[in-house]
């Protein structure tokens, strides 16, 4: 019996294939083309001398070889990445400065932290809210978390949550005489504008509404503002998604109807430069990265949106 072992890279393209049973989901996860993944499993599969995958149609499914080798091997790239993970820690530590739009500290950061704490008792992170419209890291500044189109100066970034717009309400604005379960329905509720009314007016016109005064409802000039707003049962907000997770899983707000609206713009992680594969910097791109994936996948399994931007300008 040969006590070679298979390439890393093609066990890690079969392992993710075969939980999610599709080689587009295994390259969206892995960063890769599609091809790129049928080119590692058959390169497993030659290594082995066997099948791995049945391709029916449209669908795909695991050989009883596959299934056996996938429930013995499945588990074996998370410990190596707790372990990966344990070691790193070691010398995650020492004063982490993070900078972003309060808003966003306010309604999505800081009640996730006690994870990253938790995860890296080490690190003393220090939060500063920043102007939303700021595009450059300050040089006392480890980390930053920007709101824009990217490409903020000459420091390097990341894409770290994709802008969605979603209505939100209390729940007992449901309980009310006029029902709230489309679009059409918002012309007997006030709305509740984010820095102005220009976000509603784009999403009348994405899903072809013409009998909602746009005009009519308060503005805020913060996000956390217009999103209380709506808990209090104040109207009906448009809201970044970002800015909602927190009330919607509490149960204070919730999606009268599933229809978004995706923006132009995102939020962007910013460094000085590529934090190394340790230390503090590291560990904090690497748990908010694991925060806002999983996140993003949620919000594409439950809610509809346009495949194109609606053109907004969303703080």
């Amino acid at each position: 019996m040969s006590h070679r072992l298979p390439p890393l890279t093609a066990l890690r393209a079969f392992v993710t294939a075969a939980r999610y049973l599709s080689f587009t989901k295994a390259a969206e996860e892995l960063f890769v083309t599609q091809a790129a993944i049928s080119h590692q499993i058959k390169a497993l599969e030659d290594f082995l001398g066997l099948k791995l995958f049945r391709r029916r149609n449209r669908s795909l499914l695991l050989t009883e070889e596959g299934q056996e080798y996938y429930l013995d091997i499945k588990d074996i790239f998370s410990s190596l990445i707790d372990a990966t993970n344990k070691l790193q820690s070691k010398n995650a530590k020492g004063t982490l400065i993070v900078t972003m739009p309060p808003s966003f500290a306010i309604q999505w950061l800081v009640p996730r932290l006690s994870s990253f704490n938790k995860q890296y008792p080490e690190i003393d992170v220090r939060i500063q809210s920043i102007d939303r419209y700021e595009s450059k890291l300050a040089d006392d500044v480890d980390v930053a978390i920007l709101y824009g189109k990217g490409h903020f100066s000459d420091d390097n970034e990341e894409l770290l949550y994709t802008e969605y717009l979603l209505p939100v309400c209390s729940p007992q604005l449901l309980l009310g005489k006029h029902p709230l379960k489309a679009p059409e329905d918002l012309s007997n509720f006030t709305l509740l504008h984010d820095a102005s009314r220009h976000t509603w007016q784009t999403y009348t016109r994405q899903y072809h509404v013409d009998n909602i005064n746009v005009q009519q409802g308060p503005i805020f000039s913060h996000s956390a503002m217009v999103v209380q707003a709506a808990v209090h049962g104040q109207g009906v907000a448009l809201v970044n998604n970002v800015m909602a997770q927190a009330e919607i899983a509490s149960g204070r707000l919730v999606c009268p109807f599933n229809k978004l609206l995706r923006g132009n713009n995102a939020y962007y992680l910013v460094f000085h430069e590529r934090p190394p594969e340790q230390g503090k910097v590291h560990a904090f791109s690497q748990w908010i990265h694991e925060q806002a994936n999983n996140e993003q996948e949620n919000l594409k399994l439950h809610y509809d949106s346009p495949d194109v931007p609606g053109n907004v300008e969303a703080s």
